[in-house]
Protein backbone atom coordinates (compact mmCIF):
# COMPACT_ATOMS: atom_id res chain seq x y z
CA UNK A 1 0.00 0.00 0.00
CA UNK A 2 1.21 3.38 -1.08
CA UNK A 3 2.87 5.37 2.01
CA UNK A 4 0.67 8.59 0.97
CA UNK A 5 -1.93 7.03 2.32
CA UNK A 6 -1.07 4.47 4.79
CA UNK A 7 -3.29 5.29 7.71
CA UNK A 8 -6.33 5.51 5.65
CA UNK A 9 -5.34 2.17 3.63
CA UNK A 10 -4.23 0.03 7.25
CA UNK A 11 -8.29 0.58 8.24
CA UNK A 12 -9.70 -0.90 5.48
CA UNK A 13 -7.82 -3.93 5.79
CA UNK A 14 -7.98 -4.00 9.61
CA UNK A 15 -10.67 -6.45 8.91
CA UNK A 16 -8.51 -9.80 8.97
CA UNK A 17 -7.23 -8.78 12.31
CA UNK A 18 -3.95 -7.13 11.62
CA UNK A 19 -3.11 -3.92 12.32
CA UNK A 20 0.05 -1.34 13.46
CA UNK A 21 -0.30 0.44 16.79
CA UNK A 22 0.34 4.24 17.03
CA UNK A 23 4.05 4.78 17.43
CA UNK A 24 4.64 2.46 14.67
CA UNK A 25 2.62 3.82 12.10
CA UNK A 26 3.96 7.26 13.22
CA UNK A 27 7.77 5.84 12.56
CA UNK A 28 6.54 4.63 9.18
CA UNK A 29 4.86 8.01 8.06
CA UNK A 30 8.13 9.96 8.30
CA UNK A 31 10.83 7.17 7.49
CA UNK A 32 9.19 6.34 4.21
CA UNK A 33 9.31 9.81 3.54
CA UNK A 34 13.14 9.63 4.20
CA UNK A 35 13.35 6.44 2.57
CA UNK A 36 11.91 7.36 -1.03
CA UNK A 37 14.38 11.24 -1.36
CA UNK A 38 17.77 8.84 0.05
CA UNK A 39 17.36 5.96 -2.47
CA UNK A 40 15.81 8.08 -5.19
CA UNK A 41 12.01 6.06 -5.89
CA UNK A 42 9.77 7.26 -7.42
CA UNK A 43 7.29 5.36 -5.19
CA UNK A 44 7.92 3.70 -1.58
CA UNK A 45 4.93 1.19 -0.25
CA UNK A 46 4.56 -0.27 3.14
CA UNK A 47 4.55 -3.88 1.39
CA UNK A 48 3.79 -5.68 5.11
CA UNK A 49 4.92 -7.59 8.40
CA UNK A 50 6.47 -10.98 9.02
CA UNK A 51 6.10 -12.34 12.27
CA UNK A 52 9.17 -13.69 13.29
CA UNK A 53 9.77 -15.48 17.26
CA UNK A 54 12.33 -13.31 18.68
CA UNK A 55 11.64 -10.05 16.26
CA UNK A 56 9.37 -8.83 13.55
CA UNK A 57 10.22 -7.92 9.77
CA UNK A 58 8.69 -4.70 8.68
CA UNK A 59 9.36 -4.65 4.48
CA UNK A 60 9.09 -1.56 2.37
CA UNK A 61 9.18 -1.49 -1.49
CA UNK A 62 10.47 0.68 -3.49
CA UNK A 63 9.56 1.06 -6.96
CA UNK A 64 11.63 3.21 -10.13
CA UNK A 65 10.58 4.22 -13.63
CA UNK A 66 9.04 0.61 -14.23
CA UNK A 67 6.47 -0.22 -11.84
CA UNK A 68 6.94 -4.25 -12.92
CA UNK A 69 10.24 -4.51 -13.03
CA UNK A 70 11.98 -1.69 -11.48
CA UNK A 71 11.44 -2.40 -7.85
CA UNK A 72 13.52 -3.23 -4.26
CA UNK A 73 12.50 -4.62 -0.70
CA UNK A 74 13.99 -3.66 2.57
CA UNK A 75 12.99 -4.34 6.23
CA UNK A 76 13.28 -2.63 9.35
CA UNK A 77 12.76 -3.79 13.19
CA UNK A 78 11.68 -0.71 14.52
CA UNK A 79 10.08 0.74 11.37
CA UNK A 80 13.28 3.67 11.46
CA UNK A 81 16.18 2.40 9.82
CA UNK A 82 16.22 0.31 7.17
CA UNK A 83 17.81 -2.05 5.26
CA UNK A 84 18.02 -3.83 1.60
CA UNK A 85 17.50 -7.60 0.90
CA UNK A 86 19.49 -8.80 -1.62
CA UNK A 87 17.94 -9.70 -4.59
CA UNK A 88 16.15 -13.03 -5.10
CA UNK A 89 17.64 -15.37 -7.87
CA UNK A 90 17.18 -19.47 -8.87
CA UNK A 91 20.18 -20.48 -7.05
CA UNK A 92 19.07 -18.95 -3.74
CA UNK A 93 15.30 -20.06 -4.09
CA UNK A 94 16.77 -24.02 -4.28
CA UNK A 95 18.80 -23.39 -1.37
CA UNK A 96 16.10 -22.01 0.99
CA UNK A 97 13.70 -24.48 -0.33
CA UNK A 98 16.27 -27.18 0.96
CA UNK A 99 17.40 -25.85 4.16
CA UNK A 100 15.52 -23.36 5.51
CA UNK A 101 11.93 -24.76 7.05
CA UNK A 102 9.35 -23.51 10.38
CA UNK A 103 8.92 -20.23 11.10
CA UNK A 104 11.31 -17.01 10.89
CA UNK A 105 13.29 -16.36 14.18
CA UNK A 106 13.97 -13.07 13.87
CA UNK A 107 17.54 -12.81 13.67
CA UNK A 108 18.77 -12.27 9.90
CA UNK A 109 22.22 -13.52 10.78
CA UNK A 110 20.35 -17.17 12.08
CA UNK A 111 21.59 -19.67 10.03
CA UNK A 112 19.40 -22.91 8.81
CA UNK A 113 21.27 -25.75 7.67
CA UNK A 114 20.35 -28.94 5.44
CA UNK A 115 21.39 -32.11 6.77
CA UNK A 116 20.84 -35.04 3.45
CA UNK A 117 19.62 -37.90 4.44
CA UNK A 118 23.06 -40.72 4.47
CA UNK A 119 22.97 -43.24 1.29
CA UNK A 120 24.80 -46.51 1.53
CA UNK A 121 27.16 -47.75 -0.95
CA UNK A 122 30.08 -45.92 -3.00
CA UNK A 123 27.82 -42.66 -2.56
CA UNK A 124 27.62 -42.42 1.24
CA UNK A 125 31.76 -42.07 0.74
CA UNK A 126 31.67 -38.75 -0.96
CA UNK A 127 31.52 -35.75 0.96
CA UNK A 128 28.46 -34.25 1.38
CA UNK A 129 28.15 -30.74 1.12
CA UNK A 130 26.16 -28.88 3.60
CA UNK A 131 23.81 -26.45 2.62
CA UNK A 132 24.13 -23.37 4.76
CA UNK A 133 21.43 -20.07 4.41
CA UNK A 134 20.98 -17.22 6.46
CA UNK A 135 17.49 -15.93 7.69
CA UNK A 136 18.39 -12.37 5.50
CA UNK A 137 18.20 -14.71 2.20
CA UNK A 138 15.20 -16.59 3.22
CA UNK A 139 13.56 -13.18 3.84
CA UNK A 140 14.31 -12.33 0.64
CA UNK A 141 12.84 -15.44 -1.19
CA UNK A 142 10.17 -15.46 0.66
CA UNK A 143 9.04 -12.05 0.28
CA UNK A 144 9.79 -12.40 -3.55
CA UNK A 145 7.66 -15.34 -3.88
CA UNK A 146 4.26 -13.64 -2.39
CA UNK A 147 4.80 -10.92 -4.27
CA UNK A 148 4.90 -13.00 -7.62
CA UNK A 149 2.32 -15.02 -6.67
CA UNK A 150 -0.51 -13.15 -4.59
CA UNK A 151 0.06 -9.39 -5.35
CA UNK A 152 -2.73 -8.04 -6.93
CA UNK A 153 -4.32 -4.81 -8.67
CA UNK A 154 -7.46 -4.22 -10.22
CA UNK A 155 -7.84 -4.27 -14.10
CA UNK A 156 -7.09 -0.77 -15.57
CA UNK A 157 -4.75 0.62 -12.80
CA UNK A 158 -1.87 0.45 -14.93
CA UNK A 159 -0.95 0.86 -18.81
CA UNK A 160 2.02 -0.50 -20.50
CA UNK A 161 3.82 2.22 -22.56
CA UNK A 162 4.81 1.76 -26.10
CA UNK A 163 8.78 0.90 -24.88
CA UNK A 164 7.41 -1.77 -22.63
CA UNK A 165 7.16 0.31 -19.13
CA UNK A 166 4.36 0.03 -16.62
CA UNK A 167 3.04 3.26 -15.38
CA UNK A 168 0.56 3.97 -13.30
CA UNK A 169 -2.29 4.87 -15.13
CA UNK A 170 -3.49 8.56 -14.52
CA UNK A 171 -7.05 8.23 -16.02
CA UNK A 172 -7.92 5.19 -13.76
CA UNK A 173 -11.25 6.34 -11.90
CA UNK A 174 -11.69 2.85 -10.18
CA UNK A 175 -13.71 -0.38 -11.06
CA UNK A 176 -17.58 -0.21 -10.73
CA UNK A 177 -19.16 -1.98 -7.71
CA UNK A 178 -20.59 -4.51 -10.18
CA UNK A 179 -17.03 -4.97 -11.49
CA UNK A 180 -15.88 -5.29 -8.00
CA UNK A 181 -17.81 -8.25 -7.34
CA UNK A 182 -15.98 -10.40 -10.29
CA UNK A 183 -12.83 -12.27 -9.97
CA UNK A 184 -11.61 -11.55 -13.39
CA UNK A 185 -11.67 -7.30 -13.21
CA UNK A 186 -8.24 -8.32 -10.45
CA UNK A 187 -5.07 -9.39 -12.05
CA UNK A 188 -1.72 -10.29 -11.00
CA UNK A 189 1.22 -7.97 -10.71
CA UNK A 190 3.89 -10.38 -11.59
CA UNK A 191 5.04 -11.14 -15.36
CA UNK A 192 2.44 -12.93 -16.70
CA UNK A 193 2.58 -16.96 -16.77
CA UNK A 194 -0.83 -17.43 -18.39
CA UNK A 195 -1.21 -14.90 -20.80
CA UNK A 196 0.50 -16.64 -23.79
CA UNK A 197 -1.20 -19.78 -23.30
CA UNK A 198 -5.64 -18.74 -24.12
CA UNK A 199 -6.32 -19.10 -27.37
CA UNK A 200 -6.48 -16.41 -30.34
CA UNK A 201 -10.25 -16.02 -29.82
CA UNK A 202 -10.16 -15.21 -26.17
CA UNK A 203 -6.71 -13.00 -26.69
CA UNK A 204 -8.86 -11.56 -29.80
CA UNK A 205 -11.12 -9.62 -26.58
CA UNK A 206 -8.51 -8.10 -24.97
CA UNK A 207 -7.35 -4.79 -24.77
CA UNK A 208 -3.40 -5.11 -25.17
CA UNK A 209 -2.82 -1.73 -22.97
CA UNK A 210 -3.98 -2.67 -20.16
CA UNK A 211 -4.79 -6.82 -20.53
CA UNK A 212 -1.07 -8.03 -20.28
CA UNK A 213 -1.52 -9.41 -16.67
CA UNK A 214 -2.93 -12.83 -15.46
CA UNK A 215 -6.29 -12.52 -14.31
CA UNK A 216 -6.84 -14.17 -10.70
CA UNK A 217 -10.00 -16.05 -12.18
CA UNK A 218 -7.45 -18.40 -13.73
CA UNK A 219 -5.30 -19.78 -10.95
CA UNK A 220 -5.30 -22.62 -10.22
CA UNK A 221 -6.63 -24.56 -8.25
CA UNK A 222 -10.07 -22.84 -7.96
CA UNK A 223 -11.11 -20.98 -4.94
CA UNK A 224 -7.78 -19.77 -3.35
CA UNK A 225 -9.00 -16.29 -3.36
CA UNK A 226 -11.55 -14.87 -0.73
CA UNK A 227 -13.63 -11.70 -2.28
CA UNK A 228 -16.22 -9.72 -0.33
CA UNK A 229 -17.16 -6.72 0.54
CA UNK A 230 -16.83 -5.10 3.47
CA UNK A 231 -17.34 -1.67 5.43
CA UNK A 232 -21.17 -0.87 4.23
CA UNK A 233 -20.25 -2.22 0.40
CA UNK A 234 -17.47 0.57 0.22
CA UNK A 235 -14.73 -1.60 -0.10
CA UNK A 236 -13.80 -4.40 -2.05
CA UNK A 237 -11.30 -6.89 0.21
CA UNK A 238 -9.54 -9.75 -1.41
CA UNK A 239 -8.18 -12.47 0.52
CA UNK A 240 -5.46 -15.14 -0.10
CA UNK A 241 -6.18 -18.62 1.16
CA UNK A 242 -2.74 -20.03 -0.69
CA UNK A 243 -0.54 -17.42 0.82
CA UNK A 244 -2.51 -16.69 4.01
CA UNK A 245 -2.14 -13.09 5.33
CA UNK A 246 -2.16 -11.20 2.25
CA UNK A 247 -5.07 -9.26 2.30
CA UNK A 248 -5.66 -7.05 -1.01
CA UNK A 249 -8.29 -3.36 -1.18
CA UNK A 250 -10.13 -1.62 -3.66
CA UNK A 251 -12.54 1.29 -3.08
CA UNK A 252 -15.02 1.04 -6.09
CA UNK A 253 -15.72 4.31 -8.26
CA UNK A 254 -12.12 5.69 -7.36
CA UNK A 255 -8.52 4.69 -7.72
CA UNK A 256 -7.66 3.71 -3.88
CA UNK A 257 -6.53 0.37 -4.04
CA UNK A 258 -3.15 -1.19 -2.30
CA UNK A 259 -2.45 -4.79 -0.58
CA UNK A 260 -0.31 -5.68 2.38
CA UNK A 261 0.76 -9.69 3.99
CA UNK A 262 0.36 -9.17 7.84
CA UNK A 263 1.75 -13.28 8.37
CA UNK A 264 4.49 -15.78 9.30
CA UNK A 265 6.14 -16.53 5.88
CA UNK A 266 4.28 -19.71 4.90
CA UNK A 267 3.16 -21.18 2.18
CA UNK A 268 -0.59 -22.99 2.77
CA UNK A 269 0.84 -26.34 0.79
CA UNK A 270 -2.53 -27.89 1.87
CA UNK A 271 -4.76 -25.89 0.09
CA UNK A 272 -5.81 -28.49 -2.82
CA UNK A 273 -7.20 -30.40 0.34
CA UNK A 274 -8.90 -28.04 1.92
CA UNK A 275 -11.19 -26.54 -1.12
Amino acid sequence: MDSNTLYYSLDLVSGSGHALNGEQRAALQTSLVLLKKNYKFNRVMFWGKILGIKEDYFIAQGKGHDELKDKQFLYSFNCMEWHLLPPADDAMLGEVSRAAKGRFMGDPSHEYTDYPLKQEGEEAAEAVELIKVTEERRLAVTVHLIDEEVSVVPRGAFNRTHLGLMNTNRCFEGLSHAEAGKLENFLHFAKPKKLKKKLIQEQADLDPSVDFLDPLSDDVPKGQWSLQLENASSACVLRSLLWTGLTFYHVPMTPQHGYVYFGYGCKNLDLPFML
